[in-house]
């Protein structure tokens, strides 16, 4: 899944993929990780939101189904 780059100290850049509805992260760390079944609109709201690192642990972190990838 290709990854575009986010303005943020905590993640480095967020795939979506519509169709399966698989929202791939990949951390400051180095660490990526896939949440499932998540809405497209969560996807433009993380990368609209001023901080994608708050977003991301109140929104999606314990929200949805993830899968570590490396």
């Amino acid at each position: 899944m290709r990854r575009q780059p986010l303005d943020s100290s905590a993640i480095a850049a967020a795939g979506y993929d519509a169709a399966t509805a698989v929202l791939e992260l990949e951390f400051s760390s180095g660490e990526v990780y896939r949440y499932f079944a998540v809405p497209p609109s969560v996807h433009r709201a993380l990368r609209s939101a001023e901080s994608a690192g708050r977003f991301f642990r109140d929104r999606i972190r314990d929200v949805y189904p993830s899968q570590h990838v490396r």
